[in-house]
């Protein structure tokens, strides 16, 4: 698989990634939601963290949110400076078609999350009780590197109460599959489990 053909993909996922974000952050309030299914719906919520909403002051609260979530912007940055270092390795090393579409998608994703983190505390208002704005007159609602992610695909395929003789969650009321995410998540996700479900096709032996 050539460069150029990868280019294209991570574009098209950056496209979708992007134009479903702006779409949902311009047309929903936070947490405004829209059912599509019974088991599918537009839930429109802002990550200000790591992966599925935790922060880093969560495992060490001796550190600043803010100050923390510019060293995890800046360290996401330098991260996909090496993941791009090695598409373009591979790519030039003729390897497997599969590792090279998996790491475009992780690119992908990670480049469209790394927009929002940079850009929309700059680009859009508020989205609290009020539909956000594209360039506000007024600002932004916070400065640059502390821009939120927005996620919006949640699929709750089930809810209800598990039974009491499960450990820990016995007796709770549950929902199956409760995190909120994005076309970003779903690149990256799908780039890891190409890597560990053809892991022996992305990275084959050398014959003795």
């Amino acid at each position: 698989m050539s460069l150029k053909k990868s280019v294209i993909l991570i574009v098209l996922i950056l496209l979708i990634d992007q134009i479903s974000k702006v779409y949902v952050k311009t047309h929903f309030q936070l947490q405004e939601s829209v059912k599509i299914f019974t088991w599918f719906q537009i839930y429109f919520i802002e990550n200000d963290g790591m992966a599925w909403g935790t922060k880093i002051s969560d495992f060490l609260p001796f550190v600043n949110d803010r100050t923390a979530k510019v060293a995890l912007t800046l360290f996401r940055i330098v991260a996909i400076c090496g993941i791009g270092y090695w598409l373009n390795d591979v790519v030039k090393k003729d390897k497997p078609r599969v590792l090279i579409i998996a790491i475009a998608l992780i690119f992908a994703g990670a480049l469209g999350n790394i927009i929002d983190s940079v850009f929309y505390g700059v680009l859009f208002n508020d989205s609290t009780m009020e539909v956000a704005s594209f360039l506000p007159q007024e600002g932004g609602y916070d400065g640059f590197l502390h821009g939120k992610v927005v996620d919006m695909l949640y699929f709750p395929l089930w809810s209800g109460r598990l039974p009491e003789w499960i450990p820990f969650k016995g007796g709770k009321y549950f929902t199956f599959f409760e995190p909120v995410f994005n076309i970003a998540d779903v690149a990256i996700s799908t780039g890891f489990i190409m890597l560990i479900v053809f892991n022996k096709k992305a990275f084959p032996k050398k014959e003795a």
